[in-house]
């Protein structure tokens, strides 16, 4: 089994070669009883001889494609085990061999060989011509005659033959034109053609036919005019009766001029506008290529990834593009060469042609608007033209700059199909050429040469495919009409392709001088709208990043409470704002003043420490409760804020620190926010260094919600307990719990000074009795 896939594999042809390959499965259904004569290469694929001939029989096989209804060229591998069989059947022992099998064969015909046929097209299609007039009645309806034409034929010819124009022939009798041109145009309606000799003397006379070969036209109301060509040929010939007036491809339809794209102009349908390459097909092709063919590919790594690089380098280098144009490219490839990854996401790269990093000056137009490259309908041409046309004007370019490696443009193209293009069978068949010969370029113009001919082979293909616009068929090109010193005729009378003159053409066509710029947006229009996409972009990126914070924010918030919890939560705020009201009522009746202050300036606003305590949030049915401004309770306040910020406001503001002794002090009702930093209980006033030193303590003991002034003295709690909260705000009637503490302490220590005095004055009465009673 693998030696059969190795032979299947070794083939010579395949079906991008216009050629019918042969295997067993299909053998018997090509060859017997077809409606069209078949000529056969038997070949080995190891053989020398075969191998050398292939190219040969490539090339017939496209210069008679027109041919086909009538006759078609097949291959089989013989060195392949399983056609082995079939080569036998056939008799054949030699390679190569060509047998011609008429139409309508048997299955028991083995054939007709050709003997001593020559190794060039024009021997080997005289040669099947003549096999071809060797049929036996009846003619095979779908071969056209080849007999000369009469007088007395041509006379009725259009009472039986329904067509527009009649073509005739005069020529040799050993001239194989006529019989060539009549095959040509077999796929074409509207227009027959006949040969008609020299010697047939009343239509010469009749015509007043001096040259041979030479062509006439020949209408119903019996008028003739020739046929004016550039060169009396067979290639010639068919390409001028192709275009003739209503003469279209059997099965496609007439060209409709009014199906155009809008923005053709009536000069754009003239054929000479066809010689003029158009900046806007350039510009299209680069956004379908970027932003529509890429983009099917959301990460591109390995080779992939080493094409696009080489392919947006090709274009940086040799793209003839305008400033803008240029200017984003090369900061695209700068961008792509500063890339380590072994993968690039598409996301990145379309960043990069948006031109998000606001490179100055640079930006690539948006949309496609195909001039030169437009189609009668809008599946026609387009993006393969454009792709075409712009590897031509890089092989120019490229050729023109000097480029170092005359196949970089080239092998770049052929690795973008290979990586990127979407029609994969136009890939597979591209890539089958580049194997066969891109590795003989060995100079610039080579390069130029080559993309040309393998366009040509391209062209020959798809001539007649269901992808030809009628408006724009498939040709062999340049056209005569578009270069005639490009075409030239050998002395066999076959035709031939001028290479230097082609060449100069090429330059020519291709180059940036003669690039025409209409339908081009104006470059300050063109930047303006990238910066208002740019503006709008990110105003949708910030709008979407906001969405999806809020959407964290919400998600971290929605956090259910256990059962149970949301309605003690409820209980326990009810009860809180009922006491702090009953506080309010109670200072507004004594006169003090209940407003929230502003902070002292000395509190820093991102102090570390929070105060005050976050209220955890609940929810009831999903919904947000609203925010409630909360009633501050001045003497809550004063015990929460005041204590800890006047102990960072006493090192910032110690100038403005006065010693006060105990007994100087006078406390205040509602004082707290006024007055100086908070003294110690005890006979001595605080000194500021003090306060320093317990600042660490006092910040630990704050996080745990409790205030102590000194390991040895009593607490002061920042958070009193719900259940001793009523009883103080009884008995405070508007002063601080510092000021109670205060008034207990001056108090109790009244009370031992009255009893020091009491004592003194005691015992002072008695030591003064006692010296009146002395005698």
């Amino acid at each position: 089994m693998a030696w059969r896939c190795c032979g299947a594999t070794s083939g010579l042809y395949t079906a991008s070669d216009q050629v019918v390959v042969l295997t067993p499965d299909n053998v018997d259904s090509v060859l017997v009883n077809s409606t069209a004569a078949q000529v056969v290469e038997f070949y080995a694929s190891w053989c020398g001889h075969c191998i050398a001939f292939s190219p040969v029989w490539k090339s017939l096989a496209r210069d008679i494609k027109e041919w086909k209804p009538a006759v078609d060229l097949a291959a089989i591998d013989c060195a392949n085990q399983d056609n082995g069989p079939i080569c036998s059947r056939f008799g054949v022992r030699g390679y190569p061999t060509l047998k011609f099998f008429h139409a309508y064969s048997k299955p028991d015909s083995k054939g007709e060989g050709f003997r001593g046929f020559s190794r060039d097209v024009s021997g080997l299609r005289h040669k099947i011509i003549d096999k071809m007039e060797t049929h036996e009645e009846p003619w095979p309806p779908a071969c056209p005659p080849l007999e000369t034409a009469s007088k007395a034929e041509l006379d009725n010819f259009f009472e039986t033959n329904n067509v527009e124009h009649l073509a005739l022939i005069f020529e040799t009798s050993n001239s194989y034109v006529g019989r060539e041109v009549t095959l040509d145009l077999l796929q074409y309606e509207n227009i027959a053609v006949r040969r008609v000799l020299s010697t047939e003397d009343a239509l010469v006379a009749k015509l007043g036919v001096t040259d041979f070969p030479s062509c006439y036209l020949y209408y119903p109301s019996g008028i003739s005019t020739r046929l004016h060509v550039q060169l009396e040929a067979r290639t010639f010939y068919s390409y001028a009766l192709q275009r003739l007036p209503g003469v279209v491809r059997a099965g496609k339809p007439l060209p409709v001029t009014s199906d155009l794209a809008k923005n053709t102009t009536e000069d754009q349908l003239r054929p000479f506008n066809r010689s003029r390459v158009y900046m806007a097909d350039l510009e299209s092709t680069l956004h379908y290529s970027l932003r529509v063919e890429l983009a099917a590919h959301p990460v591109i790594k390995g080779e992939a990834l080493s094409t696009l690089q080489r392919y947006i380098s090709v274009l940086a280098k040799y793209f003839p593009g305008r400033p803008v144009v240029k200017n984003l490219l090369k900061s695209v490839d700068t961008w792509l060469k500063g890339q380590k990854d072994t993968e690039l996401s598409y996301s990145s790269l379309r960043d990069a042609l948006d031109n998000t990093a606001e490179v100055p000056d640079a930006a690539l137009p948006e949309g496609v608007r195909w001039v030169g490259c437009q189609g009668s309908k809008p599946h026609f041409r387009g993006f393969p033209c454009g792709m075409w046309t712009l590897f031509h004007v890089l092989t120019v370019q490229a050729e023109e700059a000097a480029g170092k490696d005359p196949q970089e443009v080239l092998q770049v193209m052929r690795s973008y199909i290979h990586s990127f293009f979407g029609c994969r069978e136009c890939a597979t068949h591209f890539e089958n050429m580049a194997k066969e010969s891109m590795s003989h370029v060995r100079t610039l113009s080579s390069a130029v040469l080559w993309l040309w001919s393998h366009h040509n082979h391209v062209n020959s293909r798809l001539a007649g495919a269901l992808s030809e616009d009628p408006h724009f068929p498939k040709i062999q090109w340049p056209s005569p009409e578009l270069c005639p010193s490009c075409h030239g005729v050998k002395r066999s009378g076959e035709h031939t392709w001028n290479q230097e003159e082609l060449l100069t053409f090429l330059h020519s066509h291709f180059s940036s001088e003669h690039l025409l710029s209409d339908y081009l947006e104006e470059e300050a229009q063109l930047l303006s709208r990238q910066k208002e996409r740019l503006v709008a972009r990110q105003q949708g990126q910030e709008a979407k990043r906001g969405a999806e914070r809020r959407a964290r924010e919400a998600q971290d918030t929605l956090v259910e409470p256990p059962p149970g919890q949301e309605e003690e939560e409820e209980e326990e705020e009810e009860e809180e704002e009922e006491e702090e009201e009953e506080e309010v009522a109670q200072r507004a009746g004594a006169g003090g003043e209940v407003q929230m202050s502003e902070p002292p300036p000395w509190v820093k606003p991102n102090a570390e420490v929070s105060l005050q305590p976050q209220r955890r949030a609940s929810i009831v049915g999903l919904k947000f409760r609203p925010h409630q401004e909360e009633i501050v309770d001045l003497d809550s306040f004063i015990n929460q804020q005041y204590k800890a910020k006047a102990l960072h406001a006493a090192a910032a503001v110690s100038s403005r620190v006065k010693r006060r002794t105990l007994q100087k002090e006078k406390p205040q009702p509602g004082a707290g926010l006024e007055q100086g930093p908070v003294l110690r209980l005890g006979m001595q006033p605080v000194e500021p260094e003090d306060l320093l030193g317990q600042h660490n303590t006092l910040q630990k003991r704050i996080l745990t919600g409790q205030y102590t002034g000194s390991e040895e003295e009593g607490t002061l709690e920042m958070y009193p307990r719900p259940n001793k909260r009523r009883w103080m705000s009884l008995l405070s009637v508007g002063f601080s719990r510092l000021d109670i503490s205060l008034c207990v302490l001056l108090y109790f220590m009244s009370s031992m000074c009255l009893l020091a005095m009491y004592l003194f004055f005691k015992n002072r009465w008695r030591l003064r009795r006692a010296k009146v009673a002395l005698p």
